[in-house]
């Protein structure tokens, strides 16, 4: 298991009050109700704990944290990559 799961967890739950309840692999940013001035603070916060991680406007913009997790850390599982699809905007 991947690494950077329990750190988006902390900062979801922490940062952004998200009940632990709610975070599953399958969750998405809209599912969080998250909306895109906190995404792009969850995007800085998760760039500063994970240490330097690549653009997350190359995500998907309905990618599930498991996607997130992957995309972060690809070797954390297998290598996985993200799926297609239009990349993630802060604009909703």
């Amino acid at each position: 298991m991947s690494t950077i799961h329990p750190k988006i967890t902390e900062v979801l739950t922490h940062t952004f009050k998200v009940p632990v309840a709610e975070i599953h692999p399958g969750s998405t940013m809209d599912s969080l109700e998250m909306d895109s001035l906190a995404v792009a603070e969850f995007a800085v916060l998760i760039r500063e704990t994970a240490g330097g991680i690549r653009d997350f406007d190359q995500l998907p913009k309905n990618a599930t944290l498991a996607d997130i997790t992957r995309f972060i850390d690809p070797a954390g599982d297998g290598g996985a990559r993200v799926g297609g699809g239009p990349a993630m905007s802060n604009a909703r």
